[in-house]
C-alpha cells in the first residue's frame, strides 16, 4: 500500500469507478456520499452507482460508438463492467441490468475494498492542498455548487437547459441542403434546409401533434415549488439560470403557423439554388465541432420523445436520411463550461488539485461517465507519481470526447459517445458500406488507444 491518500466526492458511475481503479494502485481513498443524509430530486435508494431512468447501457457491437467505448473501458480495467455482467438481463445485442442488482453489487465492492473508506456525509468545502476528484454528478445543487462555481467563476452552475438535436454531416441530402450565409455576409458557415410552402405546412402540422416526453419533478423546477411556465424560457429563476432564447420549437409551432417563419425558421437572405427563389421558411444547420463531421439544428431545442423527433425532424428537406447522434432534451443539468475551465487531464486549469469526473464535465450517458472516472484517476494518479498523462490520441473514443469537451467552442453541450465525433478513415482506404467504415475507425481506435496504455504504463 503506497502513502497516496486522495479525496473522491460522489459515489455514482464515476466516483465509483475512480475510486476502485486508485485503491487498485495502492492509494488510501477517502470517498465523500451524500445519501441518505441527503438525496438528490433524482435518487431514491441508498445504494453507490444508482441508474437513472434507464437499465440501458447500450450496444456491445465493437463498431457502435457505445461498444468501442466499453472496449476502450475494459482496456483501463473498468470495475463498473465486471458489476454490470453480474446485474446484466437479457437484451438482445445491447448491455442492460437490473439496476438494484447492479447499484448493490457495486455498493459491495466499494464498501469491501480495503483501500477506500466511505464517508456518508455532504461536503460543502473543496480543500485544494491535496488533489481531490469531485464526481457529483448533473444535479450538484447547494454550497458545493457555490463552491465549484467559485473555483470556476461562475456563479451557479445549475442550467434549466433545452438542447437540439444533433446530426452526422455525411447523412445529409447535398442535393437539397445548401451553405450560405444570409445576404451572402462573411463565410457561408452554417448548412441550409429549404422549404417550400407544401413541405412547410406539413412539418408544421405533424410537429404541433407530436408527443411531448414527460418532465421529471427535478427537471420541471419542483424546487421552485410549481411547474414553470413552457412560455418562462429566457427568463430568470431563483434556483436555476435560464438559456436565453430556448424556447422548445413544438411550444413555437403550438403558437401558429407563421411563428417558427419568422424566427428561427425565417427565410430572409436565402435563395435556394434548385429554384432560384428565396425558401418559404428554411432550416439552418450549425457545425458543432471544427472538423464539420457533426452538426446542429439550430433552433430545434425540444422536448419531444426521440422517436418523434427521428419522425417530425426528417421531415425537414435534406434530413430525410438524417443520422441523429445526439436527440434534443429538456432537463436540469449541472455542468463545467470545460472548454474554458477543463485542461485535458480533467483537472481546472486554475486549480490543478481539482479534477472532475463524470456527467459534470459534459461526458453524458452512464458509460461515459464512468469511462471519465477512469480517465480521471488515471490523470490524477499520474500527478502524484510527479507524471502529466496526455490525452488517449483523438482517433479513439475516450480521447475524442476529451478534445470535444476541451476545445474552445461557444456553443458548448455535453456529448456523448458517437462516431460522429471521432475523424475519418483517409479517403483511400474508406470502405462505402457504413458498418465495415464503423468497424475499421474502431479497430484503429482500439489500436491506437492500446499503444497509448502501453506507453503510460502505471
Amino acid at each position: 500500500m503506497s502513502n497516496y491518500k486522495v479525496t473522491v466526492l460522489g459515489a455514482g458511475l464515476a466516483g465509483c469507478e475512480a475510486a476502485l481503479w486508485l485503491a487498485g494502485r495502492g492509494v488510501q481513498v477517502e470517498l465523500y456520499e451524500q445519501k441518505p443524509a441527503h438525496f438528490s430530486p433524482a435518487h431514491k435508494s441508498e445504494g453507490f452507482a444508482e441508474l437513472i431512468c434507464s437499465n440501458s447501457l447500450k450496444a456491445e457491437r465493437l463498431d457502435s460508438a457505445s461498444g468501442l467505448l466499453k472496449e476502450e473501458m475494459r482496456r483501463m480495467g473498468s470495475q463498473l463492467l465486471n458489476a454490470a455482467e453480474t446485474a446484466r438481463v437479457a437484451a438482445g445485442g445491447a448491455l442492460a441490468v437490473d439496476r438494484d442488482t447492479f447499484s448493490a453489487e457495486v455498493t459491495r465492492m466499494v464498501e469491501e475494498c480495503p483501500g477506500i473508506t466511505v464517508h456518508r456525509e455532504r461536503v460543502e468545502h473543496i480543500d485544494e492542498s491535496a488533489p481531490v476528484l469531485v464526481a457529483t454528478g448533473p444535479l450538484t445543487d447547494g454550497a458545493l455548487a457555490d463552491e465549484i462555481g467559485r473555483l470556476t467563476g461562475d456563479e451557479r452552475l445549475h442550467f434549466y437547459d433545452a438542447v437540439a438535436p444533433i446530426v452526422t454531416a455525411e447523412s445529409l441530402d447535398y442535393e437539397k441542403v445548401f451553405a450560405a450565409s444570409r445576404y451572402d455576409r462573411g463565410e457561408a458557415d452554417y448548412l441550409n434546409c429549404p422549404f417550400n410552402k407544401a413541405e412547410y405546412e406539413a412539418f408544421h402540422a405533424a410537429l404541433a401533434s407530436a408527443e411531448r416526453a414527460p418532465l421529471h419533478d427535478f427537471d420541471a423546477g419542483a424546487e421552485q415549488g410549481a411547474q414553470p411556465d413552457p412560455d418562462a424560457h429566457g427568463k430568470k429563476a431563483d434556483t436555476v439560470t435560464v438559456y436565453e432564447g430556448c424556447m422548445p420549437i413544438e411550444i413555437m409551432a403550438a403558437r401558429g403557423a407563421d411563428t417558427m417563419r419568422f424566427g428561427p425558421l425565417r427565410p430572409v437572405g436565402l435563395i435556394d439554388p434548385r429554384t432560384g427563389h428565396r425558401p418559404w421558411a428554411n432550416v439552418q444547420l450549425r457545425a458543432e465541432n471544427k472538423e464539420r463531421t457533426l452538426y446542429n439544428i439550430v433552433g430545434f431545442q425540444t422536448n419531444l420523445k426521440w422517436g418523434e423527433q427521428k419522425r417530425v425532424f426528417s421531415m425537414i428537406p435534406g434530413l430525410e436520411n438524417a443520422e441523429f447522434v445526439r436527440y434534443g432534451v429538456m432537463h436540469r443539468n449541472t455542468f463545467l463550461d470545460a472548454p474554458r475551465v477543463l485542461s485535458t487531464g480533467l483537472y481546472l486549469k486554475e486549480h490543478p488539485n481539482v479534477f472532475f469526473a463524470g456527467q459534470i464535465t459534459g461526458f453524458e450517458g452512464y458509460m461515459e461517465s464512468a469511462a471519465c472516472g477512469l480517465l480521471a484517476a488515471r490523470s490524477l494518479y499520474a500527478r502524484l507519481e510527479g507524471k502529466e498523462l496526455p490525452a488517449p490520441p483523438i482517433d479513439t473514443m475516450c480521447g475524442a470526447l476529451i478534445q470535444y469537451l476541451t476545445t474552445e467552442n461557444k456553443h458548448f453541450q455535453p456529448m456523448g459517445a458517437n462516431m460522429g465525433i471521432l475523424p475519418p478513415l483517409p479517403a483511400e482506404t474508406r470502405p462505402r458500406d457504413k458498418r465495415l467504415r464503423y468497424m475499421a475507425v474502431a479497430e484503429r481506435a482500439v489500436a491506437s488507444f492500446q499503444q497509448w496504455l502501453d506507453a503510460n504504463n502505471f
